[in-house]
């Protein structure tokens, strides 16, 4: 079977416009975390006033019309998967030929949420000024296939356009199943990834309810801390990653740039809770350990684990627990939430472009805020500073309300 490839990536977050900007922020230091700016803060009293909302905003990229016909979280993935196209070398000059068959061209892109801004705007319209004042694309900008949709048609894509759903984990199985595509020979290639623009006053509500949030408000960029004993929740984050993945074989026929191997991949779920996820840690395991199986490798060959760590109470002492039984105590683990917040639906891809950028250049990003690390955590967790380190390979981990798992393993 052949090898599934990185050709290109995109990404904008709360640290950045482009995937550089981003890579280089989280290698910096830098905290994507700030006030909340929103106009509906002045109107809705909640205990959290602070996110890790855009660096750049999507209006300032794309055209005005064009982005007046697009809900916040397609705008999003729409600027990724241009860059992700372009980088991969894959842009031609109007009226050229394509340089991939587009009935081979898959797109899989995903959002936990979805249109829920486009929804509520619409609503509020809807009940001030009746009818009219609703726009006749409210459909297309709030349903959840909206964004794969969009750039399946920039890109002329015909070899099928899906959009999972699987909260955090969104992103990560996105390309898991690009993976499950390209081995399975159906296409040559797929844009992958997951995109998130959900900073609403309801999600921001609904976290609160559950006790997810962090209440930080008063030093926004130390609120996001990833294994360390003073974390009291995660920061809600938006943005979109998105990569093109191929066959070997037809990146190289090509002449394509391979940034890295998605080489394994794993997809479990917990059935255990709709919003907890398994204390054992069984599932999370099993898809660690499936990534590791589908790529041929051994557990002692995975040096980094880019943890989905989301800065909860429980959630992070369970990942590092389910780390150590699945791979052992000698991974390094890193947390870029504690820079980015968390982008939801987006998560898993923008950090899965991370997990491939540690392999290819050989350094892992640092845990922010990570000042005291619970000593519940076993493991070596990256803080401080970057770390230099060569690596084999290096596993992504997502997981996401319902019980979903998701880990991507990257080798060079």
């Amino acid at each position: 079977m052949t090898d599934v490839v990185v050709t290109g990536y995109g990404a904008t977050t709360p640290l950045g416009g482009d995937a550089q900007s981003t890579w280089d922020g989280l290698l910096a230091g830098k905290s994507g975390v700030g006030e909340l700016r929103a106009e509906w803060t002045d109107r809705i009293d909640l205990p959290v006033s602070i996110a890790a909302q855009l660096a750049v905003e999507p209006t300032d990229v794309l055209p005005r019309v064009q982005a007046r016909r697009m809900d916040r979280a397609e705008q999003v993935a729409v600027i990724a998967a241009r860059e992700a196209w372009a980088h991969a070398g894959l842009a031609v000059e109007e009226g050229a030929d394509p340089k991939v068959d587009p009935t081979r061209l898959a797109v899989i892109v995903g959002a936990g949420i979805g249109g829920v801004t486009t929804l509520l705007d619409q609503d509020d319209a809807l009940e001030a000024g009746g009818l009219r004042k609703v726009t006749p694309l409210v459909v297309p900008m709030l349903m959840p296939n909206g964004p794969a949709a969009l750039i399946s048609l920039e890109i002329n894509a015909q070899g099928g356009v899906h959009a999972p759903a699987s909260a955090c984990a969104t992103g990560a199985e996105a390309m898991a199943w690009a993976w499950r595509l390209l081995k399975a020979g159906e296409v040559d290639v797929v844009v992958a990834g997951g995109t998130e623009a959900c900073i609403a006053p309801i999600t921001v509500a609904g976290f609160v309810q559950a006790r997810t949030l962090s209440q930080r408000n008063d030093a926004p960029q130390a609120a996001s801390r990833p294994f360390d004993a003073g974390r009291d929740g995660f920061v809600i984050g938006e943005g979109a990653g998105i990569v093109v993945l191929e066959r070997r074989e037809f990146a190289e026929a090509r002449g394509a740039t391979i940034h890295g191997t998605l080489a394994g991949i794993g997809m479990t779920s917990d059935a255990h809770h709709i919003t907890a996820p398994d204390p054992n840690g069984g599932g999370q395991g099993r898809a660690m350990l499936a990534a590791v199986r589908t790529a041929g490798l051994q557990p002692s060959d995975v040096g980094h684990v880019n943890c989905h760590a989301t800065s909860t109470v429980v959630g992070d002492v369970g990942e590092a627990a389910a780390i150590k039984k699945a791979l052992g105590d000698h991974p390094v683990l890193t947390a870029p939430k504690g820079a980015l917040g968390h982008l939801v639906g987006g998560a898993g891809a923008v950090e899965g472009i991370v997990a491939l950028l540690s392999v290819r250049d050989g350094i892992i990003p640092a845990t922010l805020n990570l000042e005291n690390k619970d000593e519940k955590v076993e493991l070596d967790v990256v803080a401080g500073e970057p770390r230099k380190m060569e690596l084999t390979a290096a596993v992504n981990n997502s997981f996401g309300f319902g019980g979903h798992n998701a880990s991507l393993l990257f080798t060079k």
